[in-house]
Formats: C-alpha cells, structure tokens, sequence
C-alpha cells in the first residue's frame, strides 16, 4: 500500500505544463461515495482528479478537493466538454458552469470528450480562447482517433496537450499512442483497468507474483511505463491506495512485451473509430 504523502512522478506536457502520471477518474462516481473517494485519493498522494460535466459529479469533487486540505494549486483537475455544448459560444458557457462546480477559477486541463461531427473546428477555436484566458492551463482531446488528430492541421493554431482515450492491455492503441508520442501529445489512459473485467488474467497474475503486486498495478505499470497518464476509478481506500503503489518496481523488457500481445483491439467503452 502506497505510504501517504507519496505522489505519482510528473511528465511536463507540450506547453510546459507539470501533469502527474497517475490520477483518480471519477466516471460514474457520485454523491458523498465522490467526494469520500476524492479525499482519500488526495490524503494518499494522489494529485491529479478527472471529471466531467457529463459526469454529474463537478460540486462533489470540489468538495472532495475543499475536505481534503490539499491547496487547490497542488491539485490537476481535468474536466472535459460534453456533447450537447459542442459550437464555439456553447463551449464559453460550457465552462463557466464547469469553473462555477468546482468551485475554482481555472481548470489544469480542459478536454473536448467526444470529436462531435460537423463542430470540432468551431469548439476547437473556442478551447484555444479559453487557453488564451488562462481559463485553462492546458487543453486538449479526447476520444480522438488519428484521423480526427490529422484533421487539426487544417483549423487548430494550438496544438492539443493531451489525447485521453481507452487503453488498456485488452485494447492495445499501438498505432495512436505512437502518432501522439511523435507529435508531442501527451497520450491519457481511461479505463486502464480494463473495467475490472480481467484481473484473473493468467498472463498479469504471473506478472503480478513475480513481483509481488496485483494483475491491477501490474496493468497501470505496463501504461505508465509505455509513457501514459492513467486515472484508474476506484471509490474503494484499499484500491485508491494499491493503484498508486506502482512506482517501486518495473516491468522487464520480456514481461512488457508479454502485455503487449495481450491486445484484442477491446473496446469496452465507446469505439469513435466510425464517427466522421
């Protein structure tokens, strides 16, 4: 169990930006089992939270940040654009409701959340005057696939920071984690845990005993080492605690490679792929 007061290294994003590599995600926590899991998140280390307006969850978050002590400038919050606000005015008005929930004046990292046909060069302007604001320390993506990145060159003067996207052994992004090394976007992983789903995986059970660690820190390892950023939900102490007590081992060449075919091309999420 990760000791309190440890935290999760750093990676510095494109613009400069100090990012923690492991955080709490928050998706489909909500009432006072957030705000709990946000607290004992924070008093264990952990200084990234990820939310979203489409959670349903901003104010219980902020209280979660307010309760544990933690200065909110030693805390990366990201929240992220729904669909229904895509459009440049709908996105200015998207985050002050955002900024009014979290109960703070800016946001670390801002997402678009799903590439919305038809408005992502309108929203994507909007993003940048936000960024410029300072409304956002960084901004960035989510759920983009490299056509949707390649599509940027033709609108974006603002470069996204970060991609965030579902990754996990199971679902392999190979291709799209390369391209966003190359560019310079910092790749985020959602549902790195695979939703739970395959933790008596033989392959990481093996890994894990080796090591002494679960199939679950076995997984986050293999991300964080690939150079993802991985915000595992968890509204349990235990499972808060175990996830960020990866940074004490690491996994071989052959062990990291033995992960890797792993892969299935499983999505267990939404698949953006076929979005135009």
């Amino acid at each position: 169990m990760a000791a309190k007061g440890s935290e999760a290294p750093t990676v510095r994003l494109s613009n400069g930006l100090e990012m923690p590599v492991l955080g709490l995600g928050t998706y489909r926590s909500r009432g006072e089992e957030c705000v709990q899991a946000v607290r004992w998140a924070l008093g264990e280390g952990y200084r990234l939270i990820d939310t979203s307006l489409a959670y349903w969850n901003e104010p219980e978050v902020a209280r979660g940040i307010e309760e544990s002590g933690v200065p909110r400038d030693q805390v990366f919050i990201t929240s992220k654009l729904e669909n229904d606000d895509h459009g440049y005015d709908s996105t200015q008005a998207a985050i002050e409701r955002t900024l009014s929930n979290l109960r703070t004046d800016y946001l670390d990292l801002y997402l678009i959340h799903w590439p919305v046909s038809d408005l992502r060069a309108d929203t994507w302007r909007a993003m940048e005057e936000l960024y410029r604001q300072g409304k956002a320390k960084a901004i960035g993506v989510s759920n983009y696939t490299i056509r949707h990145l390649r599509e940027m060159k033709d609108y974006a003067e603002v470069t996204p920071a970060v991609n965030q996207c579902e990754f996990h052994p199971f679902l392999y992004q190979r291709e799209l984690l390369d391209y966003c090394t190359a560019k310079g976007i910092q790749f985020e992983c959602y549902s790195p845990l695979a939703k739970a789903s395959r933790l008596d995986d033989p392959t990481l059970n093996e890994i894990g005993h080796a090591h002494e660690r679960t199939a679950a820190q076995v997984m986050l390892r293999w991300e964080t080492q690939l150079g993802c950023v991985a915000i595992p939900k968890s509204v349990h102490r235990e499972w808060i605690a175990e996830n960020l007590s990866i940074f004490d081992f690491e996994l071989s060449a052959e062990e990291m490679e033995r992960i890797s075919v792993l892969d299935e091309d499983r999505h267990l999420d939404w698949d953006p792929r076929s979005v135009e």
